[in-house]
């Protein structure tokens, strides 16, 4: 079961890394194993050419193997942790969706297919980066929850999303970065 699942989370960044949704130093991807530990890619993960040691598995109680861990592993933990749901969880910097948000508060797709899958999305706004890292583990999870959403844009630094099938998400995050590019296409014409 875990070398399945390395092999779609391999599939799946290198996906990502070719439509710039996760990048050499931003994006981050997890499966959860178990109700105590998940696997996610190490911090030096290059998502354009994993391998099966590009990931670790790491346990809710820490010990060393976090210190070569993604940074967004312990965000990754408290989704796990906080929301019975996700199976998998994924951090993704697209750059319009980001750049979209910079902007504006919510995003409301008027395309086709975003508006079909994402009515109207709130962009939370964590006002200081100076201690995003220290929040963001807490902040992130109860947004969500809040919200009664699995994905979670962050003004200025990209989108969380969470599932039970992995596809999924690379799927909203497609549609997600495709809706921004249509409005800023739209606004910009």
């Amino acid at each position: 079961m875990q070398s399945h699942l390395l092999e779609e989370l391999k599939h799946i960044s290198l996906s990502m890394f070719r439509k710039d949704f996760i990048g050499i130093f931003h994006g981050s991807i997890s499966a959860r194993i178990e109700h105590n530990s998940f696997i996610i890619n190490k911090k030096d993960a290059i998502f354009d050419d994993l391998k099966d040691t590009s990931f670790m598995q790491l346990y809710s109680k820490k010990d060393y193997r976090w210190n070569d861990a993604s940074m967004d592993a312990d965000i990754h933990l408290s989704i796990y942790k906080n929301i019975s749901e996700a199976k998998y969880v994924c951090y993704a910097m697209p750059p319009f969706l980001t750049a979209y948000s910079l902007v504006h508060d919510r995003i409301v797709p008027k395309d086709y297919f975003g508006a079909q899958y994402f009515n109207d999305l709130k962009i939370y706004d964590p006002k200081s980066f100076d201690d995003w890292y220290e929040r963001a583990n807490v902040a992130i999870y109860r947004q969500m929850k809040e919200q009664k959403k699995q994905v979670l844009i962050i003004k200025g630094y990209g989108v969380y999303l969470y599932d039970r099938d992995i596809y999924q998400i690379a799927k909203n995050i497609a549609l997600l970065e495709n809706s921004a590019k249509l409005l800023y296409y739209a606004n910009n014409s």
